[in-house]
C-alpha cells in the first residue's frame, strides 16, 4: 500500500500591527512621536510581526489630493490634518474617516497601537470598530490632555500652580468663559470614545493613577515604560575637573523650569560661588516672544556659571551628557516619564529633579539622584553648592543608580500585552 505524503503545514502568517502618533519625528521632535517611531522600529524587528507607522502633519497647505500619503516609505503613512477641535479632541475633517478606513483595509492590522488621540480625534476608535471589529486597540497615554484643557499639563493658568485634580469647579476657574456644563460634556465626549479602547498603557504609575481617578477602568491600564533608543551604558562616569558641571537637556520652556535653574545660578553668582558650571542644551525658538525675552534677561542676570549651547540633535545626547557630572530637571509641572531620565540612567549621570510626579517616581532620592522642592530656586542653589563642595555624594549616587529599562524588556512587555488581548 502506497502512503500519501503528509500534507505540508500552512505557514503561519505574521501578526500585523499599526502604530500611530499625533505627529511624525520627521516633522517634530516631541517625546510621544519619537517613542512611537521607536516602537514601530522595534516591532519591525520582532520575529513574526509586520509593522506599519501612521503619523500626522498639521500643515494643511501641504495637503493635495489624498489626505493620507506615504512620503517616508511603503510602511509609513502620514495623515495631513486641516483642523482639529482641541477642546473635545474631535476631528471635523470630512475626508478622514473614508481614507482612514481605506488604509485599514489595506494594512489589516491585528493590533492598532496609538501613542496619542490628538489630531486623529477620539472618534478614530469608533472608525476602527466599524472597519475592523476583531482587531484590538491599545492607547499609550503621554500626558493629561483629556483631563486638563490647559495643554494637558495640570497646572493652573496665570499663576502656574500645580493642579491636584481636574474638577468641574477648578476647570471653570481656569477657564471662566467655559461653563461647568461644557466641561462635563467635554469629559463625557472623550470618555465615550475612549471606552472603545481595549487597553491603555501609561509610562508611569503617576500618569496611570491620574487617568484612573478621571474615570478609566484600572483593569484596562498597564504601566509600561516607553521604548528607549539603543545605547551603551557608561560603566563609570569620569570626573570633569574641580568645578561641578551640571547639564540641562531638552525643551526650554516655562514649564520645564528653566527660570528656576537660572534663578539658582544667579544666587550662586551673588554668593561669589564659581564652583558650579551649568551647561544648557536646548531650543526655545518655538516659544512665545514674551518667554524668549524673559529667558534672555534671565541669562544676562545668571552670571558667570551659565553657558547656553542652543539646540542639539538627539543623536548627540550621549556625548553631551558624558561631558557633565549631573543633569538637572527643574520642571514645574508633573511630567510623566521624561526621556531625559532614561538617558541619564544609560549614561550613569545622577539626576537632580523636582520632587513631584513622574520625576519623583523615576528618580529614587539618594539613589539615582537628588530631589529638591519644585519651583524652589534657593533649594536648588543650595543643592548645587553642597554637591560642588562634597563630590563624594555624586560618586555614591553613581554606584547605586539603577539601570535603564532596556528596549528588549519593554518590547517583551508589549508583546505579552498583545498576546493577552488577542486571547481574551
Amino acid at each position: 500500500m502506497t502512503r500519501k505524503p503528509a500534507a505540508k503545514a500552512a505557514p503561519v502568517a505574521d501578526s500585523r500591527i499599526l502604530i500611530a502618533s499625533h505627529s511624525h519625528p520627521a516633522l517634530s521632535k516631541g517625546g510621544a512621536e519619537i517613542a512611537a517611531l521607536r516602537h514601530h522600529e522595534a516591532m519591525t524587528a520582532a520575529p513574526g510581526w509586520q509593522s506599519w507607522f501612521l503619523g500626522c502633519s498639521r500643515e494643511p497647505a501641504t495637503r493635495a489630493g489624498s489626505v493620507i500619503t506615504q512620503p517616508f516609505g511603503p510602511k509609513q503613512y502620514l495623515y495631513t490634518s486641516t483642523s482639529f477641535d482641541w477642546f473635545k479632541f474631535a476631528n471635523p475633517d470630512p475626508a478622514y474617516p473614508r481614507e482612514f478606513k481605506a488604509m485599514l483595509a489595506d494594512v489589516r492590522p491585528d493590533i492598532l497601537h496609538f501613542h496619542h488621540y490628538a489630531v486623529f480625534g477620539v472618534e478614530t476608535f469608533l472608525h476602527i470598530r466599524e472597519a475592523l471589529p476583531d482587531s484590538k486597540i491599545v492607547l499609550t497615554l503621554h500626558e493629561f490632555q483629556a483631563i486638563c484643557n490647559h495643554y494637558g499639563q495640570m497646572i493652573t493658568r496665570g499663576r502656574q500652580e500645580l493642579c491636584q485634580a481636574a474638577t468641574l469647579r477648578d476647570c471653570n476657574r481656569c477657564f471662566p468663559d467655559i461653563s461647568r456644563a461644557d466641561f462635563f460634556l467635554r469629559q463625557t465626549y472623550a470618555q465615550r470614545f475612549l471606552a472603545l479602547v481595549d487597553h491603555f498603557v501609561a509610562p508611569s504609575q503617576f500618569l496611570a493613577d491620574r487617568y484612573i481617578a478621571w474615570g478609566l477602568d484600572p483593569a484596562r491600564v498597564s504601566v509600561i515604560e516607553n521604548i528607549t533608543a539603543p545605547g551603551v551604558t557608561v560603566p563609570t562616569p569620569p570626573r570633569h575637573g574641580t568645578r561641578l558641571r551640571v547639564g540641562f537637556f531638552g525643551q526650554i520652556s516655562s514649564l520645564k523650569g528653566i527660570q528656576v535653574l537660572l534663578d539658582a545660578a544667579a544666587m550662586l553668582d551673588a554668593d561669589d560661588n564659581t564652583a558650579v558650571q551649568i551647561d544648557i542644551h536646548g531650543d526655545h525658538s518655538n516659544q512665545p516672544e514674551e518667554f524668549r525675552a524673559d529667558f534672555t534677561e534671565r541669562m544676562k542676570a545668571a552670571g558667570r556659571n551659565v553657558r547656553f549651547h542652543g539646540a542639539y540633535d538627539n543623536q548627540q545626547v550621549d556625548r553631551l551628557m558624558q561631558g557633565v557630572d549631573a543633569v538637572v530637571i527643574p520642571s514645574i509641572w508633573w511630567e510623566n516619564s521624561p526621556v531625559v531620565i532614561q538617558e541619564c540612567l544609560r549614561n550613569r549621570r545622577p539626576v537632580l529633579c523636582s520632587d513631584i510626579g513622574g520625576m519623583a517616581e523615576k528618580v529614587r532620592d539618594g539613589l539615582d539622584g537628588f530631589h529638591f522642592p519644585v519651583g524652589n530656586a534657593a533649594a536648588l542653589a543650595d543643592l548645587l553648592a553642597g554637591l560642588a563642595a562634597d563630590r563624594s555624594r555624586l560618586d555614591a549616587i553613581a554606584a547605586t543608580m539603577r539601570a535603564p529599562t532596556g528596549a528588549e524588556e519593554t518590547v517583551a512587555a508589549h508583546l505579552a500585552l498583545y498576546d493577552r488581548l488577542r486571547k481574551a
